[in-house]
This record gives C-alpha cells, structure tokens and sequence, in this order.
C-alpha cells in the first residue's frame, strides 16, 4: 500500500497554483465590482482544488494502466511506479471528482441551476483527458482543454457565482490566467515527447515537434501579457502590479527558449510557471482590491 506521503505526491501538489489561480483571479474581479461573496469563493477554491486532484489521479489511473508512465520522467506516479494499486488510484480519483460535484452542487443551488451542467462537463473533461477508449490527451487536445476549463470557465465562473453577472474583466483574466495553466502543461509535454513517442501517446508537443513546442510555450507566457492588458484597459491599472509573475516566467522561458532543456531539466519550469501564474492571479486579486479601496475613500 502507499504510504500518506505517496498519496500525497500522487496527487502532484505543484499543480495546485493552478486550481488556486482562477479563483484569485475570478474573485478579484468580483472585489473591483464591489460583489464579493467570500464564503462563495472558498467553495469555488474547494471545487478548483478537488477538480485538479481529481484529475491528477485519473491521469495517473489511466496512463499506468496503459503503460505510458512506465518510463515517465518526473514527479511520483502510484500506478506507474506500483505503490499503489490501480483500483485504489481510480477510488481516489472518483472520490475527488464527486466531491467537487458535491460542493459544486451547492453552489448552483446558491446561484443558478444551470451551473449543474458546467459542473458536470468539468468533470467530464477531467476523466476524460486520458481516460476512456479515446481520451482526447492522447489526440494533442489537453491544451485546448486546460485553456477552457482551468482558465475561462474557472475564472467567469468564479466571478458569475459572486456577481451572477458575466464580466469583460473576467474574460480577459481568463485568457492570462488559461495562458499560463496553459503553459505548464506544454512544459510537460515538452519534456515528455520521447516517451509519449514510444507509449504512443499524441500530445500536442508530440504533434508539433520539439521546436514549435518551445515557441509555443513562449507565445502563451504572451498572450498572458496581452490579456493583463486587457483586465487593465476594463478595470484599472493597478492589476498590472500581477507583471511581478514576469520573474519566474522570464527565468522559465530562458529555460525552454534560451538553454533549450530537454528530460529531468525541464522540471524545475514546471514549477516555475506555476509560481509565476499564482503570482500573476495574485497580482491581478492585489491590483483590483486596491482600485476598489481607493475608489471607496
């Protein structure tokens, strides 16, 4: 059996910034409209974390049953290494996912019952990234998903259920914050090009080769900027104190761009792009939070 510590880098806790990001995010946007439900939003970051968990295991479930995680280069998979069994993996995953229904539940009964079907295509979406007959990680679909799900729809979301309002802000930190989750996951990818190869995995990094791969993760650290741009030009410009993100994801991109990692060495911008999109959430909560103070004295 695998011990708690296992469990718990299964569950890859340094994914986590992306399930706290959109949350930021969406409730600063709720905090500069002067809508802020905070019970609200710690049940959104309840649902968030949950679903990234979730994911995780049942990304861990199906690619060990497969045996692509066999020769994964990275953090700790418990099917793949045999710490745990595959059962006990798709239970965690299971009960991950059913808790974010849960929790999701009651803030759609708070809110609007329609909220019941996103939800529930959230939790579609996270199964189904690699699990099933034809999961779409496996047809170079992962990014586009992450984009929708861990950015737009976590971000709207988050502020809709604050607000009951749809928000152009909210669209624009959608889009940086989907940019940045984004991107982590290109980073993944992008170390993980050989062995998808060999396990017949199609990721989008695998599609596009080694070098688009890397422009790629260039051209969505971008489009975060643009986007930020955007929340200012619709908010104020104090949410451009979220460029402190600029630190980890100028040191990430000279990794990807610059020194042109490959294998364990693409690591460490796993971590330092999910630094960098929790700082930028945090920039963007700090900047909107200030404006509004302001804007009350």
């Amino acid at each position: 059996m695998a011990t708690p510590a296992q469990w718990f880098a299964g569950a890859r806790p340094r994914t986590l910034p992306a399930a706290i990001s959109p949350v930021l995010a969406g409730t600063g946007v709720a905090v500069w409209e002067e809508e802020a439900v905070w019970w609200k939003a710690l049940l959104a970051l309840v649902v968030s974390l949950l679903l990234q968990v979730g994911v995780n295991y049942a990304n861990d479930y199906s690619d060990g049953v497969r045996g692509t995680d066999d020769a994964r280069v990275g953090p700790m998979r418990l099917v793949g290494s045999k710490a745990a069994t595959p059962r006990a993996v798709k239970t965690a995953a299971f009960l991950s996912l059913g808790g974010a229904g849960l929790v999701g539940l009651v803030l759609a009964a708070t809110t609007a019952w329609w909220l019941v079907g996103v939800g529930l295509l959230c939790i579609l979406a996270a199964w189904f990234y690699t699990g099933g007959s034809r999961p779409y990680g496996y047809m170079g679909l992962g990014e586009v998903m992450v984009f929708v799900f861990f950015g737009l729809v976590a971000v709207i979301g988050t502020t809709y259920v604050q607000t009951q309002s749809f928000e152009l802000p909210a669209l624009y930190a959608g889009i940086g914050i989907g940019a940045l989750a984004c991107a982590i996951l290109v980073a993944n990818n992008l170390r993980d090009i050989p062995t998808d190869k060999r396990a017949g995995k199609r990721t989008l990094a695998v599609a596009l080769g080694d070098d688009r791969t890397r422009h790629l993760y260039g051209l969505l650290v971008d489009l975060a900027v643009v986007a930020l741009i955007g929340v200012a030009l619709t908010t104020s410009w104090w949410v451009l104190l979220a460029l402190v993100a600029g630190w980890p994801a100028v040191r990430a991109v000279t990794i990807v761009l610059g020194d042109k990692a490959i294998g364990a060495d693409l690591i460490p911008v796993l971590q330092q792009t999910g630094i960098a999109e929790l700082l930028y959430a945090a920039g963007l909560f700090a900047g909107l939070t200030i404006s509004n103070v302001i804007s009350s004295v």
